[in-house]
């Protein structure tokens, strides 16, 4: 049986680590590399034999996004399934656009992400239904989400995406493994990149037409 080939590029080392491991007790399963950055994955792309890459969306330097845009011109054959903390439309959809094949949030089980990696190798495209019926309401508008929090760093991004979620404060921090004070921190600085003075105005900012 051949087995899928899969690359890692995510900044956190804990959560790496977690991925490589979940994955290593299926059969159907080989990773191959690991990377801790998006530049790091661009750089290592052209000698990289990789059928499905797991890729995380918010990251110092390159994003994921930007990666994928990057990479397929150039791995047209290399799936794409990109992993992040919250399930947001926006993301999805530019991920989509830039040609990722799937989505999956990083607090799904092991056997969920196992389950995405087949699926998407066998031509399939892993989501869920909510991401799925945002990324089709968006095409049947007519509209695509825009984000304009290019000056944000990764993991206000990933905090901007909780508030964009509708999470109080005390979810967002159990997320992301911090303290409620470093989202407040965070979020004082989101307000004042963006201009803005509370969360409805920031998401309609970030997020034009939501």
């Amino acid at each position: 049986m051949k087995r899928i080939k899969v690359a890692i590029v995510e900044d956190d080392r804990d959560f790496r680590d977690l991925l490589q491991a979940g994955m290593r007790g299926d059969v159907g399963i080989q990773v191959i590399a690991t990377f801790a950055s998006g530049d790091r994955f661009l750089t290592e792309l052209g000698e990289l034999d990789a059928d499905v890459v797991v890729m995380d969306i918010n990251m110092p330097g390159t994003n994921g996004v930007e990666c994928v845009a990057k990479a397929k011109p150039q791995k047209p054959g290399m799936q794409f399934l990109m992993s992040t903390v919250f399930e947001n439309p926006a993301y999805i959809f530019q991920a989509l656009c830039a040609g990722a094949t799937g989505y999956i949030v990083k607090s799904a089980p092991a056997k969920d992400l196992i389950a995405a990696v087949h699926d998407i190798y066998a031509g399939g495209s892993p989501m869920s239904p909510a991401i799925a019926r945002a990324v089709v309401a968006s095409f049947q508008g007519g509209t695509s989400p825009n984000i304009q929090q290019e000056q944000l760093t990764a993991k206000e991004r990933e905090v901007l995406d909780g508030l964009a979620s509708g999470f109080m404060y005390k979810q967002i921090a159990d997320k992301l493994g911090v303290n409620i004070n470093t989202v407040r921190t965070h979020v004082r600085s989101i307000y004042d990149k963006l201009q803005v003075h509370s969360r409805a105005e920031a998401v309609r900012r970030a997020y034009p037409g939501r």
